[in-house]
């Protein structure tokens, strides 16, 4: 019996319902310490001292550092503009100057809050406009000194973090031939990851080497990270992995763990650190907020001529991944659809605010926003119906992303149309939808004049990739006849380890799911892992386990040939035994197989890596480019259908579709859950939550003023998932967590603007912008 597309328990399910599993949160040690960060209360200024004396008077607080007394450079993950501790001066609220030790968490807390801070403030560059306009203050005077990993050009520039352009250089002749130019801004917030277990970390130091204890995203990540601020050689760090109380992509660099390493070894004690509800919201690494400005040469019978794009994302006051995201623009425009010639400029730029960096999806949601925002106002500029000019302006098999690659399998994307139009008619809910207007007397009467409700559909389409990078799993076939997985693949929710992998190695040894175990991570005890991100679990990890498992399975056949006496392609391994074809009676269980191999050549184990290849692509295509290819692309369609109420300005959504390419669904319950997941994620980014910026602070600091969505907020999303098998996939998987939240604000932004007749190019759509725009269209 198969095990692969069934939908067996979670490994942790029962752990967790009960409470048991141990969170990086619940850690502790005997003789443990405890520290607490002190940290800029200013946007922007000059440090001109810090006096630890109020905070060593507090009892059981054993020592303040500051810049003094910890590393000296900047490091970071692409550009090393990072301190350990502000020295000179600070460059966001919420940055760290000091760090207070203590025998209790509460002493070192209250410690944090007395260091005497004196700052002289400066006026912060606050948003990415002030951060390009003439003369802007630099956010970092030295900018020019920082290192960029690989001495990479990637077009710094003051307060230029990164710039990718892509120019052809034909587009002027483009827009001359132009019947109509179609022209919008698009604005968007940051969104916060909301996770609920905070960001710690429990250190330790011995003989020469840290062991750190986390909830952590890519531990293998945070141990080069860690040694490159302490200045020490990767092995001479151990990170171990416990259960993630969710990260959503901001649990995939540093942040705590360096500083209770430095101490741990400062003092000889284990060290424990914890964010407080309010760090966490401070030095979130938020989406990035951006503003897309896109212009499009058409002609009368919809072809698109050229696009032109600018593109400004805010970084913060450190560069983080923004280099390397800078990239994603170049596979969203002009990808899915036939756009003629492209112009892509993206620049990410310094600001006196917190650094932004990974949340699920990375860049795709403002992006694809930003893309089918446009593909309707060009539709609505030409008359047409905005389904029909979709499907007319899809890229087809073997068209050429703006990097060179090519799309081997665009169709997939029509097949989603079709797919969605089977179970939601655009044109039976369009007309519906009309003739509610009509019947309201809409057609003569100010938009929202009236009372009942403004109804909209809207559509959204988008590729996204299989985040590619390392995965490395040893699979060993126990003597009971068990297996175990040993990989530090992390476990962040998604089900893609306590389902997916033990899935994989099952179906490939003939175990049932929960005969197979999988070890947390430990980056002393396995090989190179790029962590949970991106849906590249699954993907990698799954088939470098899969070929570790054929490799356990060849042994299996091998022994028991030869102690069944048949030939290896003459035995079938299922249900934990292995039988002679034909001959039930000739048969061994999996443990008497492991437990003769063990005794006489060995334990039966194997090992086996895997990195998705880099699509073939134009090297050339554009400056600055860090990521080259869109590996394991699929294909997604959304479509909303909303509800305005004019009076309130509240917009409900009253249905939400979804096809989703998965390659195979290995297990067709998680993946249906990361899809409802991703969509209220996406809600409450088109809607409702807000990360608002006042000169650089953040002004809602609770989740109480936060918006996110309830689940009254959250229809049940109907799913279509499409099954595609990847021939490099373990049994044909590509990725499937990330993408549902990628489309979600696209779809519902279109769906609001066709309700009320009024394009919604800004987000959140917040009741109050609701009934702002239904104000100025009556």
């Amino acid at each position: 019996m198969s095990v692969v597309g069934t939908s067996p328990d979670r490994s942790d399910a029962d752990t967790k319902l009960r409470g048991q599993a141990i969170f990086g949160a619940d850690l502790s040690r005997t003789g443990m310490l405890w520290a607490a960060v002190a940290r800029s209360p200013v946007a922007a200024g000059r440090i001109r001292g810090i006096d630890p004396a109020p905070a060593l008077r507090i009892k059981g607080v054993l020592e303040v550092l500051t810049s003094a007394d910890v590393p000296d450079w900047r490091t970071g993950v692409i550009v090393s503009d990072t301190p350990v501790l502000a020295a000179d001066y600070v460059a966001y609220e919420g940055e760290p100057v000091a760090i207070v030790v203590a025998e209790s968490r509460a002493a070192a807390e209250a410690g944090a809050r007395a260091v005497a801070l004196d700052i002289e403030t400066a006026e912060p560059v606050s948003t990415p406009e002030q951060a390009l306009a003439p003369g802007a203050r630099l956010v970092h005077p030295d900018w020019n000194r920082f290192a960029v990993a690989g001495g990479a050009d990637i077009g710094r520039d003051g307060n230029v973090v990164a710039e990718v352009v892509h120019d052809p250089g034909d587009l002027d002749e483009a827009f001359t031939a132009a019947d109509i130019v179609v022209e919008g801004t698009y604005r968007t917030p940051r969104q916060y990851q909301a996770h609920l277990e905070p960001k710690m970390a429990l250190a330790t130091y011995e003989s020469g080497r840290y062991t750190i204890e986390v909830s952590h995203q890519y531990p293998f990540r945070l141990r080069d990270r860690v040694a490159q601020i302490l200045g020490v050689a990767p092995s001479a760090v151990r990170v171990v992995g416990h259960h993630i109380g969710g990260g959503f992509g901001a649990k995939l660099d540093v942040s705590l763990e360096a500083f209770a390493a430095l101490l741990a070894r400062r003092f000889r004690r284990p060290v424990r650190m914890q964010h407080t509800a309010l760090e966490e919201r401070l030095v979130a690494p938020c989406r990035a907020n951006a503003i897309v400005a896109v212009r499009s040469a058409v002609r009368h019978d919809g072809t698109i001529l050229a696009t032109d794009v600018e593109i400004v994302s805010d970084s913060g006051a450190y560069a983080n991944n923004g280099p390397a995201l800078s990239s994603i623009p170049m596979f969203v425009f002009g990808s899915i659809y036939r756009v003629g010639t492209a112009r892509i400029r993206t620049r990410n730029v310094y600001t006196n605010t917190a650094p932004t960096g990974a949340y699920r999806g990375v860049n795709g949601p403002w992006l694809v926003f930003a893309n089918e925002r446009h593909m309707d106002a060009i539709a609505d500029a030409l008359g047409r119906d905005r389904r029909e000019f979709r499907l007319e302006s899809l890229a087809r098999d073997g068209d050429l992303m703006r990097n060179g690659q090519p799309l081997v399998e665009a169709s997939i994307l029509r097949e989603a149309f079709d797919r969605v139009d089977e179970l939601a008619p655009w044109r039976d809910i369009v007309s519906r939808n009309q003739r509610q207007r009509d019947a309201a007397g809409r057609s003569s009467q100010p938009v929202g004049a009236g009372t009942d409700v403004l109804r909209g559909t809207g559509q959204a389409a988008a590729i996204w990739l299989t985040n590619p990078m390392p995965g490395h799993a040893t699979v060993k076939l126990n003597e009971d006849g068990t297996a175990t997985v040993i990989t530090s693949a992390t476990e962040n929710g998604s089900g893609a380890v306590a389902t997916g992998l033990r899935q994989i190695a099952a179906e490939a040894l003939g175990l049932a799911a929960d005969a197979v175990t999988i070890t947390m991570p430990d980056t002393d005890a396995t090989g190179y892992d790029a962590g949970s991100q991106g849906s590249r679990t699954t993907h990698v990890v799954g088939r470098a386990i899969a070929d570790a498992s054929a490799d356990v399975r060849s042994q299996v056949l091998d022994r028991a040939s030869q102690m069944l006496e048949a030939a290896p392609e003459d035995l079938v391994i299922a249900g934990g035994v292995v039988t002679v074809a034909g001959v039930p009676a000739a048969s061994l269980t999996l443990g008497a197989v492991a437990q003769a191999a063990t005794w006489s050549d060995g334990p039966i184990t194997a090992g086996a890596s895997y990195v998705t290849p880099t699509p073939p692509h134009d090297p050339m295509c554009a400056t600055g480019m860090l990521i080259k290819g869109w590996p394991t692309p699929t294909y997604h369609l959304h479509q909303a259908e909303v509800s305005v109420d004019p009076v309130t300005g509240r917009v409900t959504v009253d249905r939400y579709v979804v096809c989703q390419e998965v390659g195979r669904a290995i297990h067709p319950d998680a993946i249906a859950g990361q899809i409802q997941g991703g969509v209220a994620q996406g809600l409450g980014f088109a809607l409702s939550e807000r990360v608002d910026l006042d000169h650089g602070r953040y002004v809602l600091r609770t989740f109480k003023a936060h918006g996110l969505p309830l689940a009254e907020d959250v229809p049940k999303v109907e799913m279509i998932v499409m099954e595609h098998a990847d021939a490099a996939g373990p049994y044909g998987a590509k990725g499937a967590a990330e993408p549902p939240i990628v489309p979600v604000a696209a779809a519902v932004a279109n769906a609001v603007s066709d309700a009320i007749g009024v394009p919604f190019d800004t987000l959140p759509i917040t009741p109050e912008a609701v009934l702002e725009a239904l104000e100025r269209a009556s």
